[in-house]
């Protein structure tokens, strides 16, 4: 089910939606006034440029009608038929007009042959074809230009296409005027040839409506069938290249519906990433589409890859990870020209030994498949407490602390120990602290010196059953 749209998006999108509204009113009440002016002036005169004028605005008028309905339903939101939303609407109602527009220019053209060979109509001149036609002209501009700041603001193809047609009405009346006036001076000088402008200008109309026609026709069934403009996606495909961390792009999917574009892509990523550095991701590349379609509803989908980088240890690892499974302490040794595996994994404490080993097989055996490198893995089984531990008592134990201290004595590195805490969980004993080493010691040996300070400390006091130590550098130890 989609989600309805909250009170405050509603609110943010009355003003565009009123302003969509009041533009495309305001052109269906221009259209219907130049209409009829045309057609009556037409009718008065006979003259067949201002007829076609007249039946070009009426299709305008129409188309401006459609337009206003268009903008009207374009703007409700999604719903649980329309999960896209009702943009659609919009390149619907240019398809409309296609045809509409095709149907005047046939019989424009069909009358303006016929006149031109046929026979000479005598024209009933005036002042007024002039005067309705400059009219025409004023109000065509001013609309036109009204029509195209509102849809380039917000988007709307249906307020683009009623902006075009008006602004080539222009051209078109203009082509009628001057017709109009070659054919009151050939009628005036007695010249033959010029009375014959006016069907002549209305070719010249039918022109013009043949070309945007041609041109709002391409734009309107690319729209009605996704199809998405080349450059736009080599523009993505760049863009989604320099996101740092995204290996390729699988797959890359345009639609636009209405003034909003939905994007639909999969990206190929390091299959070792976490969950949330994927995530992340995701979100710089939706950014990254947003900042050349902005406010576009973007859905990525994540296909983990292996990267050339990887290593033997990070294939082990995502193995393990595609299992869901927690390793660690891998070790990775060589004898004889085989590799052999060690590593640790962790399991419920509840679960019994015979399903931790057939997972323990199970797992080994992918890893085998998955590294073919690999001649022999031995996994350590260890229990992973399911259960939060409730400690009987909580105190310091000066015998064990002043063991602790002197098994740290024998180790250089080991700077200081300190926040030394001994718990008692049951009948087991645990020892914590804080151990200060150098800040340039490499982990590897950061862990090798824990593990045999743990160890020491052990041997000399047998009754601490966990030691847990927490390495700090010298430059954190706030003592």
């Amino acid at each position: 089910m989609s989600p309805l749209p909250s009170p405050a998006m509603e609110s943010a999108n009355a003003p565009m939606q009123q302003e969509k509204r009041s533009v495309a009113l305001w052109s269906v009440v221009a259209a219907f006034v130049i209409t009829g002016l045309k057609l009556l002036t037409g009718i008065m005169t006979g003259s067949l440029g201002m007829m076609s004028e007249a039946a070009h605005s009426g299709l305008d008028l129409i188309a401006a009608a459609i337009t206003l309905f268009s903008v009207q339903v374009s703007d409700k939101p999604a719903d649980e038929d329309h999960t896209y939303g009702h943009g659609k609407i919009e390149n619907l109602s240019a398809f409309v007009e296609i045809f509409l527009m095709l149907a005047s220019c046939v019989w424009i053209i069909y009358k303006a042959v016929e006149r031109i060979l046929l026979g000479h109509v005598e024209l009933t001149l005036s002042i007024w074809p002039f005067v309705v036609l400059l009219l025409s002209i004023l109000v065509d501009y001013t609309r036109s230009r009204s029509l195209m700041k509102v849809a380039q603001r917000h988007g709307s193809q249906a307020l683009e296409a009623d902006a075009l047609h008006f602004h080539t009405d222009i051209w078109a009346s203009t082509a009628v005027l001057v017709g109009l006036a070659a054919a009151w001076a050939g009628s005036h000088w007695q010249i033959p040839w010029l009375e014959r402008a006016d069907p002549i200008a209305a070719l010249l109309v039918s022109i013009i409506i043949l070309r945007i026609i041609w041109g709002l026709g391409q734009r309107t069934i690319d729209a009605l069938l996704d199809a998405a403009p080349a450059q736009t996606r080599r523009g993505l495909l760049h863009a989604l290249s320099q996101v740092n961390g995204v290996m390729d792009v699988d797959r890359l999917r345009v639609r636009r519906s209405g003034n909003k574009y939905f994007v639909d892509l999969s990206l190929g990523m390091a299959r070792n990433l976490t969950f949330q550095r994927s995530q992340q991701l995701v979100e710089d590349a939706t950014q990254a589409v947003r900042r050349l379609l902005p406010n576009a509803d973007v859905v990525v989908h994540s296909e983990p890859r292996a990267s050339l980088a990887e290593s033997i240890f990070d294939r082990i690892r995502a193995v393990a990870s595609r299992n869901n499974l927690s390793i660690h302490d891998v070790s990775v040794q060589q004898f004889d020209g085989e590799i052999h595996v060690e590593q640790h994994l962790e399991v419920d404490e509840t679960l019994p030994l015979r399903a931790a080993h057939d997972m323990v097989c199970r797992l080994e055996a992918e890893m085998l498949r998955e590294v073919p490198e690999v001649n022999s893995i031995l996994t350590h089984i260890e229990s992973e407490p399911a259960t939060i531990e409730h400690p009987a008592r909580l105190e310091r134990d000066r015998s064990l602390e002043v063991r602790l201290r002197k098994a740290a004595q024998a180790f250089a590195e080991i700077l200081d120990i300190h926040d030394v805490l001994v718990s008692r969980v049951a009948d087991h004993i645990q020892v914590s602290c804080h151990c200060t080493l150098p800040d340039d010691l490499p982990m590897a040996r950061v862990h090798e010196l824990i593990t045999e300070l743990e160890t020491s400390f052990k041997l000399d006091s047998p009754e601490a059953h966990r030691v847990f130590i927490h390495p700090e550098p010298a430059t954190d130890n706030r003592r």
